[in-house]
């Protein structure tokens, strides 16, 4: 656990939790949330360009995007006013996250979050929204990421149920489709 990376992520787990303790959208929250932002983006090149990635580090970065999301989400809250429709959507995404989850542990005995492009790109909308929120319609943005993280979350639960091995890189349903066919 004593890699740098390892330890990058770790900080991040630590910022997130930090923002509990923030006014939303206040200056210091802001401030802590986008370095936890910088923590995600280095921890994973770090750990591949000194050869440290490992299977732990990728499930700690996975807890730490859980753990940052859920205390947005949570602390953003009061912010956000939700509609009840939008708490259920936002209830049954996280729902066929957790059957992807547990897909995943049944399939291949590991904890498997895939890396397709629609799951990084409802995570950058995700961690853009703090941001943009001062700026932008609630509404529509809410309803903008919960399509963006409904298709995507829909999108990694195919992918784990029709899949024969756990690829971890895969970028997409129909991307690179041949080639993980044949196993390569």
């Amino acid at each position: 656990m004593g890699t740098l990376p390892n330890c990058i992520t770790l900080c991040r787990i630590v910022l997130a939790l930090l923002l509990l303790l923030l006014e939303p959208l206040g200056q210091p929250y802001l401030t802590v949330y986008i370095l936890c932002g910088f923590t995600d983006m280095l921890d994973g090149p770090i750990a591949r360009k000194t050869g440290t990635a490992s299977s732990l580090g990728a499930k700690l970065d996975s807890v730490a995007d859980m753990t940052l999301i859920g205390v947005a989400l949570y602390t953003l809250y009061p912010v956000l006013e939700l509609t009840p429709g939008t708490i259920l959507w936002i209830f049954l995404i996280a729902v066929i996250r957790g059957t992807s989850i547990l897909t995943a542990l049944r399939k291949f005995k590991t904890y498997g979050s895939i890396h397709t492009y629609s799951n990084k790109f409802a995570g950058l909308l995700l961690f853009i929204t703090p941001i943009l929120l001062p700026h932008v319609d609630h509404t529509v943005w809410t309803a903008m990421v919960c399509i963006v993280a409904t298709l995507s979350a829909v999108e990694e639960f195919i992918i784990l149920l029709t899949s024969n091995q756990l690829q971890l890189d895969r970028k997409g349903l129909f991307i690179g489709l041949d080639r993980h066919r044949r196993g390569s």
